[in-house]
């Protein structure tokens, strides 16, 4: 008995310690699987390749979710002369006129909604070809804050016309729409609707993407590259 109760009380005051051990012991092999485990997938990851394959129905219809893309605006600012004559009579009588200075924003750019599955093809070489709806208009509006009469001038025996102004502010709307053509704004919103397309075709796995336009020739086209 007294044997038994040496050894009870050896092995009772080594058992905290035992414990211990065996706990740390567990511990550190469950760390180091995390780790290794953790290694394993860092190594997998950077040395096995991404492969995505996208079909051109899909890509076409990622597109058209796009819609309207405004990609260029021009601020105009119009002066028009509107003037009501009688043959007969002289302007200091009976004419009207009005000098409106009107000053609006352009916005134009690309109804991705008219893009069809036969704009959009690939190239023996991997590159892909986008012929775009051509640019348009989409919104043309005047400042009225910024927008008033300059000038009115009315016949000694008249009234002015109280709808000269209303006709003047819906010229002077079309003038700046014609104005913003003129200088170029149609051209701007197809350049920078390319840009921005190649910049959403690359995030796609796209490196190489030309744009055709629907009067040139294949020779004749933009190529955008994705940047090394």
């Amino acid at each position: 008995m007294i044997l038994g109760a040496f050894w009870t009380g050896r092995w009772s005051g080594s058992l905290p310690l035992v414990l211990i051990g065996i706990i740390y012991v567990v511990a550190g092999f469950v760390i180091w699987r995390a780790t290794s485990n953790a290694v394993e997938n860092i190594v997998e990851r950077a040395i096995t390749p991404k492969e995505r394959t996208i079909d051109l129905s899909t890509l076409v219809t990622q597109v058209r979710e796009l819609s309207r893309l405004e990609t260029s605006s021009m601020h105009v600012m119009h002066v028009s002369t509107t003037t009501q004559t009688y043959e007969m009579i002289p302007d200091s009588l009976a004419g009207d006129q009005l000098t409106f200075l009107a000053v609006g924003d352009v916005i134009a750019g690309v109804d991705l909604a008219l893009l069809n599955r036969s704009d959009v093809w690939r190239t023996a070489d991997g590159t892909l070809m986008m012929r775009l709806p051509p640019s348009q208009i989409l919104v043309t509006r005047v400042d009225n804050r910024a927008s008033r009469v300059i000038s009115r001038k009315t016949g000694l025996l008249r009234k002015a016309d109280i709808d000269l102004e209303s006709r003047a502010r819906q010229h002077a709307e079309q003038e700046i729409r014609n104005e913003a053509v003129r200088k170029g704004v149609l051209r701007m919103a197809s350049s920078n609707a390319e840009n921005k397309l190649a910049d959403f075709l690359h995030t796609l796995g796209f490196q190489q993407v030309r744009f055709v336009s629907g009067a040139s020739s294949l020779q004749d086209r933009r190529s955008l590259s994705q940047p090394q």
